[in-house]
């Protein structure tokens, strides 16, 4: 809740963080809405999560974000999880309450899903068969958008098959795990692939995934978007496929997260996602 007498705080905790372009984005709703405060890089290594996450009602914090490899882990550190963060399994946004208890939730899902409908506003969710490449938080959410928004085929690929059985298992067996090995050919029929993975951030390897079996409809989906055009979105862009990043899913988790910490909805501009493209590509 907002106070004029007092310098409003929030952050992101991750290890690593310092890629995150959260800060940019935040600061900017600062200025933009004129609120006293700013928005932090916390970079908070796993050992030391639940003593951060404590610690946010001392140091004034509103809440924060979370982001790799905490989105599970805090799950057991917080005071209560919402009914959406439960059946995802994994917090995104954490909110101090008046009385300092910490609240978890999750807003992923619907910076997913926003994203989507800003690039493709008649795209249909049920045109056929979805696969999620990766089995950790981020597909746990992107699952839940796809549910959400009725799709009726979801499968996952993972390199380690009992993560994707677990995530399987998470939503009650309403998700297909698929072999590893059968990546490529899997992708002769289905209508989206959304990788998860970090695999063509900036440091990371491609991701080895090849398109060559995937209809030209079908929609190329990243939720990385450090680079703005990594390997798998550029492959697909070459052969005529839609392609969307993660840069528009970053922007619309945003606002819901300012509506919990603040009572404040902002603002998305085009302003603002041309700032944050630029100081992306100025890396």
């Amino acid at each position: 809740m907002t106070q004029p007498d007092r310098f409003h705080l929030a952050g992101v905790m991750g290890w690593p963080v310092m890629h995150s372009r959260s800060p940019m984005m935040h600061n900017h709703w600062f200025d933009q809405q004129g609120l006293k405060g700013a928005y932090l890089p916390l970079a908070i290594r796993p050992d030391g999560l639940a003593a951060a996450l404590r610690a946010l009602p001392a140091l004034g914090f509103s809440g924060c974000n979370l982001t790799i490899p905490h989105k599970q882990a805090a799950m057991a550190i917080v005071d209560e999880v919402d009914e959406v963060a439960t059946a995802i399994g994994a917090i995104s946004c954490v909110v101090v309450r008046p009385d300092g208890t910490l609240y978890g939730t999750n807003n992923d899902w619907r910076g997913f899903i926003g994203n989507i409908q800003q690039a493709l506003p008649d795209l249909r969710w049920n045109a056929g068969p979805a696969l999620v490449v990766g089995a950790g938080g981020g597909a746990r959410a992107i699952c839940y958008a796809l549910l959400h928004q009725g799709a009726q085929d979801i499968r996952v690929v993972n390199r380690t098959p009992e993560n994707a059985q677990a995530l399987s298992a998470q939503f009650g067996g309403k998700i297909t795990v698929l072999r590893w090995e059968d990546r490529h050919e899997v992708l002769a029929d289905v209508a989206m692939v959304v990788n998860v993975t970090n695999q063509g951030m900036v440091g990371q390897p491609p991701l080895d995934l090849r398109l060559d079996h995937l209809p030209k409809t079908a929609l190329v989906a990243d939720i990385i978007y450090t680079p703005l055009d990594p390997p798998l979105l550029a492959a697909a862009r070459a052969r005529g496929n839609p392609a969307i990043n993660g840069l528009g899913m970053l922007l619309h988790q945003g606002i819901p997260a300012w509506q919990s910490w603040f009572e404040i909805t902002p603002t998305l501009s085009e302003d603002l996602r041309t700032m944050l493209e630029t100081g992306i590509k100025a890396v």
